[in-house]
């Protein structure tokens, strides 16, 4: 199995529910440095897992949603911890709606599957992953 990682990054504020989160239940921010995998049997036909370029450009548009943003504003979210597990399935289903629909052109169309981390710090990150 091939697989390719790409990195960006983005800047939210959030707050979560609940007495497990303690002091993090208040209005806090957080930088995630997002990497995101992908993965493929075989390499196409130009020896390539995925256009770096294009994958970057796809995830900084995923990622532009939020970026910036009060995860607690956006409709879609309310009631939810929107906690680094959370967000890494979010990015996930989006950046595989993004494949699906042909935006990383017939070499996307390859993948087998991917794996989101978002970092939440040096000490601590989450992932999810799936079949593509």
């Amino acid at each position: 199995m091939f697989s390719l990682t790409i990195r960006d990054h983005m800047m939210i504020a959030h707050s979560f529910h609940g007495e497990i989160f303690g002091p993090a239940q208040r209005l806090h921010g957080a930088t995630y440095v997002v990497d995101v995998t992908f993965k493929r049997p075989e390499l196409d036909q130009d020896d390539l897992i995925v256009d770096i370029a294009q994958a970057g450009q796809v995830l900084s548009e995923v990622l532009g949603e939020f970026n910036m943003r009060n995860l607690d504003e956006i409709d879609a979210f309310r009631g939810r911890n929107t906690t680094t597990e959370f967000m890494a399935s979010i990015i996930f289903k989006r950046l595989a709606r993004a494949i699906g629909e042909g935006q990383l052109g017939e070499t996307g169309r390859g993948l087998t599957a991917m794996s989101v981390t978002l970092h939440e710090s040096h000490l601590a990150w989450a992932s999810y992953e799936g079949a593509l």
